[in-house]
């Protein structure tokens, strides 16, 4: 479905609006107060969420950074690091919430191509050996959004999750978009989540949801998690309206997820085609495009901004462009007919510098 405002708007799957679905699902929620567990359609969420992931309980809370630190805060210890991979969510952009919540450490991991491996795992928990800080926590991301939304199978989940087990290290999962992990790779998100001991997913990501994320793990554990939210003025009331909207997008908008990756994969082949380097679109297996800025014109973002098409950057190498509920076929077309004027601006650029005999 497209934008109301006429935008074509692929800086983030966050920037959604409630289906009808939703709205009217949010309106006629029951609800009570989620502090006393008395929010009948907050419970529901959160065993509907814990079902799907193969836990045994689920918060929900109001983002994913707050989903993950959470998870960071219960099973890490202050004075250690955390192994995540270098380009993770929880490293670059939760604004050093790991240290300043939990009193831990960062070390990261190269992922490349969006992979953190067993071997990188088991030579980081090495260096205690020689007077490095102490491990206590493993986390990985899957989908890994800046290497394109890549989705990380679950025998490779698994066995990062043996090389931290072998060391009494715990797993937790930054899930936010594992819907899309499981219909890119054809499998469950129970299947993609069994390995880790936590895992978060987003409802306001792919799913399309208003607001809020799910924290699945052990009963225990979970507990603890929802004691730190109220530790952090994250309990709430009446949250049965929000996560109303979030039951439907789980239930109804992740049958819709391959929509998504088979435009973001057009969008991926065109740029590909029109400015050779800039990606590789054969990784682009779910909602996310992320492309080399230095392949890219210097005017990309304000050529399309300009044609009323909004997408944005992760760093100062990376253009990203995400697809999403609101944006259909057409909004596709018309970006890639904003990609060839951009091409074609830049023949002309390169005519006039560089004439030819031809």
């Amino acid at each position: 479905m497209p934008s109301t405002d006429g935008r074509v708007d692929l800086r983030s799957d966050t920037v959604t609006t409630p289906s009808p679905e939703m709205r009217i699902a949010m309106a006629r929620a029951p609800v009570g107060d989620d502090v006393y567990r008395e929010d009948p359609t907050v419970n529901r969420l959160e065993e509907l969420a814990a079902e799907l992931l193969g836990k045994e309980a689920a918060l929900y809370t109001a983002s994913g950074t707050l989903a993950n630190q959470l998870a960071i805060k219960v099973l890490s210890r202050p004075g250690t690091e955390l192994l995540c991979p270098a380009r993770a969510h929880v490293y670059r952009y939760e604004a050093a919430a790991v240290a300043s919540n939990s009193g831990v450490q960062i070390r990261p991991l190269p992922d490349e191509d969006g992979v953190v491996s067993p071997r990188a795992v088991a030579a980081a928990l090495e260096g205690s050996r020689h007077h490095f800080p102490p491990i206590s926590l493993v986390t990985i991301e899957n989908t890994h959004m800046p290497a394109s939304g890549r989705p990380a199978p679950a025998s490779e989940v698994a066995d990062v999750a043996w090389a931290a087990a072998a060391h009494a290290l715990p797993l937790h999962c930054d899930g936010a978009r594992l819907f899309n992990a499981a219909v890119a790779l054809n499998t469950t998100v129970h299947a993609l989540a069994a390995p880790a001991d936590t895992v978060m997913f987003c409802v306001s990501k792919g799913l399309a949801a208003p607001i809020g994320s799910l924290l699945g793990g052990r009963t225990s554990v979970i507990d603890e998690a929802r004691a730190q939210r109220a530790r952090l003025g994250g309990g709430w009331r009446q949250a049965g309206m929000l996560a109303a909207g979030a039951i439907v997008a789980i239930e109804e908008m992740s049958k819709r997820l391959a929509e998504d990756h088979e435009r973001a994969h057009r969008l991926a082949m065109a740029l590909a085609d029109r400015f050779p380097g800039a990606l590789d679109p054969d990784v682009v297996r779910t909602n996310i495009v992320c492309a080399r800025a230095d392949r890219l014109p210097s005017s990309f973002l304000t050529v399309l901004e300009s044609r009323g098409i909004r997408a944005g950057t992760i760093d100062a190498e990376t253009v990203r462009l995400v697809t999403h509920k609101d944006i259909d076929d057409a909004d596709v077309d018309r970006t890639i007919a904003a990609f060839d004027a951009l091409a074609l601006e830049g023949v002309e650029v390169r005519r006039t510098r560089w004439p030819t005999d031809e």
